[in-house]
C-alpha cells in the first residue's frame, strides 16, 4: 500500500508511508496522485484531495469536516442522536439573542468558542456579566446547558470501534487531561461505547475522540475531536498507530 501522510507525528511506525508537507501539496501533486491513500490532511486540503484529485483520505472527510467546527458537529448530532446532546442554542450575537439566552438558561451554563480543543474556549457562565464578556468576543453564541459532574468519558474510535476509553476526573469545571484531569480506566459503561459507535457509523466517522458525560443514567455527547490526544494510549502502553494501520489494511 502506497501511503502519503501530511502529519508524520500521527503516523510514526506505519510501514510504506511517505511524508509531504501540507504547504507543498501542489508542488508534490504527482507523488500524491500515485498514493493509494492520503493520511491526516489539514482541513484546507480536503476538498482539493477528495474532489479534485479523487483521493481516498483518512480520517474520513466526514471526520475532518464535522470535527473542525462545533456548529456543524452539533447540527449533525441533532440529526442522528438528538436525545444524547445537551440542550444547546447556536445563535448570531445581537442584543436580542443575548437577552434570549439569558431568559432561557439558568445559571450556571456553558458557552463555547466554536473552534477549540483541550478544554480551551469553554466557559462556565455564572452570571450576566460573564455572559456579556463572552458575547463581546464572539460573533456566534454557542450556549449549552451545564451538566454538573466531576468526571466525563473520553472514547477514542478508530475505524468502526472504540479502541481506547477512560474516565477523566477532576475537582473543577473542566475534566480535560490537558487541564489537569486524571485518567482512570475501569468501569467503562458499555452503553456509552455502543452509543458513540452507532453515532460514528451514521456519520461515517472513523478517527474521533468522543467526550461523553452521564446524567441520571443517560449519556450525552459533549463533542468529538478528530485529532484527539494520545495520553490514554500512552498510559496503557498502547500504540495508536497499530490500530490505524490495522484499519487502513481493511479499506
Amino acid at each position: 500500500m502506497n501511503l502519503i501522510t501530511f502529519n508524520p507525528f500521527r503516523t510514526i511506525g506505519i510501514p510504506g508511508i511517505d511524508y509531504v508537507k501540507p504547504e507543498n501539496m501542489f508542488k508534490e501533486q504527482s507523488r500524491i496522485e500515485q498514493a493509494d491513500l492520503c493520511l491526516f490532511p489539514e482541513n484546507w486540503q480536503v476538498n482539493s484531495l477528495v474532489y479534485g484529485l479523487k483521493k481516498r483520505i483518512f480520517p474520513s472527510i466526514e471526520s475532518i469536516h464535522l470535527g473542525y467546527n462545533k456548529i456543524e458537529m452539533t447540527r449533525a448530532m441533532w440529526t442522528v442522536c438528538p436525545d444524547h446532546v445537551p440542550y444547546t442554542l447556536i445563535l448570531g450575537s445581537s442584543p436580542k439573542t443575548i437577552q434570549d439566552v439569558l431568559e432561557t438558561f439558568p445559571f450556571p451554563f456553558v458557552a463555547k468558542t466554536t473552534r477549540s480543543s483541550m478544554g480551551r474556549g469553554v466557559f462556565l457562565i455564572q452570571n450576566e456579566a460573564d455572559f456579556h464578556a463572552y458575547a463581546t468576543n464572539h460573533d456566534v453564541l454557542y450556549v449549552q446547558e451545564y451538566i454538573e459532574s466531576h468526571r466525563d468519558l473520553r472514547l477514542c474510535l478508530i475505524g468502526n470501534k472504540v479502541v481506547n476509553s477512560y474516565w477523566r476526573e477532576s475537582s473543577g469545571f473542566k475534566n480535560n487531561v490537558a487541564q489537569g484531569g486524571v485518567m482512570t480506566f475501569t468501569d467503562i459503561p458499555q452503553a456509552a461505547i455502543t452509543l458513540v459507535e452507532e453515532v460514528a457509523s451514521r456519520l461515517s466517522l472513523d478517527h474521533v475522540g468522543f467526550d461523553v458525560i452521564e446524567r441520571n443514567g443517560q449519556y450525552y455527547i459533549l463533542e468529538f475531536n478528530t485529532l484527539f490526544g494520545n495520553q490514554g494510549f500512552l498510559a496503557q502502553g498502547i500504540r495508536v498507530e497499530d490500530f490505524i494501520f490495522d484499519h487502513l489494511k481493511s479499506l
